[in-house]
């Protein structure tokens, strides 16, 4: 079966219209971005598409001319546009500007929005799965802070209660720490609010945060991360999907096990891998565990939109996911991103 032709497309417009285009239409397997186009070379969105390989070009009539081109997407905002379009299009191109390009800015905003809003709800329900081990690494301070309290009480030594009272800052530090971990990973994302990411630390991030999914019975730790690898996306929407592939391999390994977090950088992409030794998935089930709503657990344990979130931002920033798995022996989850300069 012959395969539908893509749409190939240019932009005109470099701002929030331009970078809501790309980031809704640059992951689409049937259109092809030919190139975008600005006055303005510090616009956002060329930086995007430089990230992603797409052709920038300060030449529009250049880019308006191309005979390839299905579709011109005037987002400039520009009325003095129309003319030069109208003047050097090729003849069968199409134009979507005007009333009909706010309409579709509009319908980019809605798409957004709603995904975000999904996200959100799947990232506070699985907080849930979090409270006892929060619980237990909140106890544990708190009974140190309630002890030494007491202690106080009827300690006359000045060296002795100093000490004391600097072991009760230092569990209140740590307290306020998991307090602090957990309002980050809860803060909801605004739509399209893109930033670059360093990976390892955001790694890092998750990897405390996961710890909470269950008490680690003997669960060893390797880490092996290329310098500083960078991608444009949302922080807060990258450490819900490392928590989320973490807390799913701690899962498997029912808390003993062997967990790899790599990164690397070659040619212009990132690639980040989270091994475990836990389960592994059957491969019947390999192909249905992106979907909305489908989970092999128990019902109360699991809203089924976990993975499917982590592939759907994993696309939304141009990367592509990709699992192996072999029962008995453990999974693999691997993205592939394009590599960002960092700041």
């Amino acid at each position: 079966m012959d395969e539908t032709p893509k749409i190939r497309l240019v932009i005109l417009g470099g701002g929030k219209g331009g970078t809501a285009l790309l980031n809704l239409l640059g992951h689409l397997p049937a259109v092809e971005i030919l190139g975008i186009a600005d006055k303005n070379p510090a616009a956002p969105a060329l930086s995007l598409a430089r990230a992603l390989g797409i052709t920038v070009v300060d030449d529009v009539v250049h880019l308006i001319a191309k005979t390839e081109t299905n579709l011109i997407v005037d987002v400039t905002g520009d009325p003095t546009i129309k003319a030069i379009i109208t003047a050097h299009k090729s003849l069968g191109t199409e134009v979507l500007g005007g009333a009909a390009s706010k309409l579709l800015w509009n319908i980019v905003q809605h798409d957004a929005q709603m995904q975000t809003k999904l996200f959100q709800t799947e990232k506070l329900a699985s907080i849930g799965t979090f409270s006892s081990g929060i619980a237990h690494d909140i106890n544990n301070p708190l009974y140190l802070i309630m002890g030494l309290a007491e202690n106080l009480l009827d300690e006359t030594d000045t060296t002795r209660r100093r000490e004391q009272t600097n072991d009760i800052l230092g569990a209140v530090k740590r307290i306020a720490t998991i307090c602090q971990n957990l309002t980050h990973y809860a803060r909801q994302s605004t739509p399209f609010d893109t930033t670059n990411v360093e990976l390892n630390g955001t790694l890092d991030e998750a990897l405390t945060i996961a710890h909470y999914a269950t008490t680690p019975k003997d669960l060893s730790i390797v880490k092996d991360y290329a310098n500083n690898p960078v991608i444009t996306a949302k922080p807060e929407e990258m450490l819900q999907v490392f928590v989320n592939l973490m807390t799913n391999a701690i899962h498997a390994m029912e808390g003993k096990g062997h967990l790899t977090l790599l990164s690397e950088c070659q040619d212009g992409i990132v690639r980040v891998s989270i091994r475990d030794t836990g389960c592994g998935i059957p491969q019947e089930s390999l192909e249905k565990i992106f979907d909305p709503f489908y989970t092999t657990k128990q019902p109360g344990k699991g809203t089924g939109l976990g993975l499917h979130s982590v592939k759907t931002i994993v696309n939304k920033n141009h990367g592509q996911l990709s699992v192996s798995s072999t029962v008995g022996q453990g999974s693999n989850f691997q993205m592939e991103f394009p590599s960002a300069s960092p700041t």
